[in-house]
């Protein structure tokens, strides 16, 4: 009889050492409430032991918790629809806070990541959320951390993850980039062009002090030409050579303006032609001679043509 009570006795004893150790891991702590008062003290990782029926511990995890805020749908502040979702990495640092302040901190945490989010897309502009993330995440990192200190949760860390776009949006913002690209490409052209033609016009100044530099030029272009053995070689007559023989030939005119004037003079001071040469004389042209008058009846260019003989002077009715 005493050893059935003896057995019982150290049956309960078991029962009741396996109803009050606990085992607390290293990343967790035990929070504990007596008939639902909190103890002052948490119990740390090991094992542990609390009163059956009298104590309720309940564990909390201080691993960073990766937790993925829904997207959510917004106006910017210049006036674009946009879908943002983001990831929030939170811990949590006083177990106490966690239990007693808040009912269920994750769900918490869920609830203010997405309404921060909201407001977040409403202050900023679009190039913002596309170009300067950073300073969002900052933004939305103190949003979300005021009310987390009181529940004994501190944030880690606070990334935008996507910002989705309407289809017009995107096409628009193409074409945006580029016409920039475009704008680009013509400024950088021009500046070449610009920087090419001062590098000519000194070349110019330069070819026009010594013109052999410049038939030296030419016929550079003319031997990278037919480098290429072509069939046909295009070569080109530049205006600088003409204005060199115009200035050679201005040169040379001065002398011969002597020899050209005395033909002049010989032909003012000639004597008369001979009583035997040929001489032919015309009549006025307002006077008709008589074969006009008999052949009035036909056009001019229609009578026949009069020949003249040598030796002999035609003159009109006397």
């Amino acid at each position: 009889m005493f050893i059935d009570v003896l057995i019982a006795v150290l049956a309960l004893l078991a029962l009741y050492a396996a109803a009050s150790v606990r085992v607390v891991n290293q990343y967790e702590r035990g929070v504990v409430l007596r008939f639902g008062r909190l103890r002052e003290r948490s119990r740390t990782p090991g094992l542990t032991a609390i009163v059956p029926g009298v104590d309720r511990m309940r564990k909390v995890s201080l691993q960073i918790i990766t937790m993925p805020v829904p997207a959510q749908e917004g106006v910017t502040r210049d006036n674009v629809t946009v879908r943002v979702d983001a990831v929030v990495y939170f811990n949590v640092t006083d177990p106490q806070r966690a239990v007693i302040n808040v009912e269920d901190y994750r769900f918490a945490m869920g609830q203010v990541a997405q309404a921060s989010l909201r407001s977040i897309i409403g202050k900023s502009d679009l190039d913002d959320l596309l170009s300067d993330r950073e300073k969002l995440n900052q933004g939305l990192e103190v949003m979300i951390d005021s009310p987390a200190l009181n529940w004994g949760v501190h944030i880690d860390r606070v990334e935008i993850k996507d910002v989705a776009l309407p289809e017009a949006m995107k096409r628009s913002i193409a074409r945006q980039a580029e016409a920039e690209r475009e704008r680009r490409s013509r400024i950088i052209s021009a500046d070449g062009e610009f920087q090419a033609s001062r590098k000519l016009s000194e070349a110019a100044s330069v070819m026009s002090d010594t013109p052999a530099a410049l038939q030296l030029r030419l016929l550079e272009t003319v031997v990278e030409v037919a480098a290429e053995k072509n069939s046909t070689l295009v070569l080109p007559f530049p205006v600088e050579l003409l204005r060199f023989v115009e200035q050679d030939r201005g040169g040379n005119g001065a002398g011969g303006s002597a020899s050209e004037s005395a033909p002049e003079h010989d032909s003012e001071t000639a004597p008369p032609p001979a009583a035997g040469a040929a001489t032919e004389t015309s009549a006025p042209a307002d006077s008709a001679s008589p074969a006009e008058e008999v052949g009035s009846g036909q056009p001019r260019d229609e009578l026949p043509a009069q020949r003249v003989p040598e030796g002999r002077t035609r003159t009109g009715p006397s």
